[in-house]
């Protein structure tokens, strides 16, 4: 028996030896299972593109593969077992204040959450890197939160980032409009459709007239919203073919990609025109702003972009030049005269340097009394090689390439140096009407300016008046043009509003400036007494003048009958080749001494014929 139970016991302690190391070896496999899984896991993990980080509840760091090495800057031997905020440190990119824990909230929502935008990580060394995506959770098998895993990447390597860049690179900051690189493009893209296709392209550049003059009076914060208006609009006039495109600065290019005939570019323009022209506003201000528009077409006017953009540029100068709220086609003899406006540009800039520049004077004349009043300061030019040049010949380019203010500035200070001049030598001086621009008018500098001048020269201002034509008021920022004249007028200065009926002021503008004269212009008083609707308007204008006690004077006057019908009308003053032409300084002086403020018949004399110019 006992034998038998020493067999039995014997067998019992085989099958347990033998079930532990059966144990034993599922054991070892499992060890090796899970060793190899792990070491599958990091080779998975190293070898994926993005950075992977894992903390335990705590938020400790428990493991980094070799991308979020790289990326934070630790070694994972130095980082495992450190606090999540030391190792992988985040900030706001825009504020730069530390953005929430991403493994912290993930645990605490127990949700897959995204990174912060614009979240930069502090890299170990204090660099900062841009990045993005998300952590999640980790789960035991019960379902119990054990900690966090993080994944995340270099924001600049990401396809949304790379779309980002790709928009920029292509698109303006500012007005998201296409910018030259996209222009470029797309202008050779349609360029090659309509040389298969047999159509025509258009181009239309544009620029805004005195924008500078905003800029300067308003702040650029300002000027950036009326950019940005200015691009809403014209996005709005043309088909989603089309493309709208920032040159820069004030300056925008339209390609109309497919039309049949100029017209089309024609009407487009004529479409922009009307768009941009309505009041803008902006803040507390209401901008009126006018634009220049150049047009050229391919293949008419190039056949590759570059000649188009450069004749389209030209077109626009000429529309420039021949008043605001213009268009031009381009024409091959443009080109000729974009050489000579250069070189136009060029001596105006030697002009102001030497003593080319010269102020002639053109009397006014009291029409009751028949007395000289006062007169008109008309700047010329006698260029070395074009000779004696009219103003509409260079002012406009003055005011195109930035000189119409430091003109402006000499014409002020000549005009007030001669009437000192001549007090000095014993004559008895009268007012001098200047032309004033509505860039001038925008600079915030003009009034500390004059009073600079005044005082140089030590003239009163009661002997000084600025005329403003009515068109160029209307057309820019009348805010500040208010504000401005204002000022001026508080110096003592007497302020005409020039070639009155032409533009389209209102009562209530008329109301708002601080004006002491209206200028009626040539126009209505050429024909006056041949076109009954022409004398009714003028009447009308002198009425007006009278009802809001302003002085009116009407300009181009050139025969005796233009003068009578005036006078019975009651028109205070008047200028013109009647009574004078333009004169010398010399001239001028004599007609200031005390015998000679008489007109009589000796107006007579001094007239040109009628129809001599300026």
């Amino acid at each position: 028996m006992q034998n038998g139970s020493y067999q039995k016991d014997d067998v019992q302690t085989f099958e347990g030896i033998t079930e532990q190391k059966h144990a034993d070896i599922r054991l070892r496999d499992a060890e090796a299972a899970l060793q190899a899984a792990t070491e599958w896991a990091q080779v998975t993990l190293n070898s994926i593109g993005d950075a992977v980080v894992t903390t335990d509840l705590e938020c400790r760091v428990t493991y980094m593969n070799r991308v979020a090495e790289a990326l934070t800057g630790w070694s994972s031997i130095k980082a495992l077992g450190k606090p999540l905020a030391e190792v992988f440190t985040l900030i706001d990119g825009q504020t730069l204040k530390t953005a929430t824990n991403p493994a912290l909230r993930a645990m605490e929502e127990n949700r897959t959450v995204g990174l912060a935008m614009n979240c930069v990580l502090i890299r170990q060394d204090g660099s900062q890197l841009e990045i993005e995506d998300s952590a999640a959770p980790i789960h035991d098998r019960n379902g119990c939160v054990t900690g966090a895993v993080i994944v995340f990447h270099d924001a600049c390597q990401s396809p949304t980032q790379s779309a980002k860049l790709a928009y920029q690179a292509q698109h303006d900051g500012l007005t998201g409009l296409a910018n030259r690189v996209l222009l470029s493009e797309r202008l050779s893209r349609a360029i090659g459709l309509a040389k298969r296709h047999n159509h025509q392209v258009a181009l239309i550049y544009l620029d805004l007239d005195a924008f500078k003059a905003i800029n300067d009076s308003l702040g650029h914060a300002i000027g950036d919203c009326l950019l940005q208006s200015v691009a809403g609009r014209l996005s709005e006039c043309i088909r989603d073919t089309d493309t709208v495109c920032r040159q820069g600065g004030d300056e925008f290019v339209v390609l109309l990609s497919e039309i049949e005939k100029p017209q089309d570019a024609a009407r487009i323009a004529e479409k922009i025109l009307a768009a941009l022209a309505k009041p803008y506003h902006i803040g507390n201000h209401v901008l009126n702003v006018t634009t220049s528009i150049g047009i050229s077409l391919y293949p008419d006017h190039g056949i590759d972009g570059h000649t188009l953009l450069n004749n389209a540029d030209t077109a626009m100068y000429h529309a420039k030049n021949s008043g605001v709220n213009h268009y031009q086609m381009f024409r091959a003899d443009m080109t000729a005269l974009m050489v000579q406006y250069t070189h136009i540009e060029s001596q105006l800039q030697l002009a102001l340097q030497g003593n080319s520049l010269f102020l002639d004077f053109q009397p006014k004349i009291d029409i009751a009394t028949g007395y000289l009043c006062s007169a008109e300061a008309l700047v010329r030019w006698r260029n070395p090689t074009l000779g004696l040049m009219q103003p509409s010949v260079f002012l406009p380019v003055a005011a195109a390439c930035g000189l119409i203010i430091p003109i402006g500035q000499w014409v002020l200070l000549e005009t007030c140096r001669q009437l000192q001049a001549w007090r000095e030598e014993g004559v008895e001086i009268v007012p001098i009407a200047v032309n004033m621009s509505a860039i001038e008018l925008s600079d915030k500098t003009l009034p500390a300016r004059i009073t600079q001048i005044l005082a140089e020269t030590g003239i009163e201002a009661r002997y000084l008046e600025l005329e403003v034509a009515e068109i160029s008021l209307m057309h820019h920022h009348v805010d500040v043009a208010i504000s401005t004249l204002a000022e001026l007028s508080r110096l003592g200065i007497r302020i005409a509003i020039d070639d009155f009926g032409a533009g389209s002021a209102s009562l209530k503008h008329l109301k708002c400036f601080p004006i002491d004269t209206l200028n009626i212009d040539a126009c209505f008083i050429n024909d006056m007494l041949d076109n009954p609707g022409n004398a009714s308007f003028t009447k009308a204008l002198i009425n007006l003048g009278q009802n809001l006690a302003l002085r009116v004077i009407a300009k181009g006057v050139e025969t005796q009958a233009q003068h009578d019908q005036l006078k019975s009308q009651g028109c205070n003053g008047a200028q013109g080749f009647l009574f004078s032409r333009p004169l010398s300084s010399t001239e001028f002086r004599a007609l200031l001494l005390p015998d000679q403020h008489g007109w009589g018949q000796r107006h007579r004399a001094l007239a040109f014929s009628p129809g001599a110019k300026l």
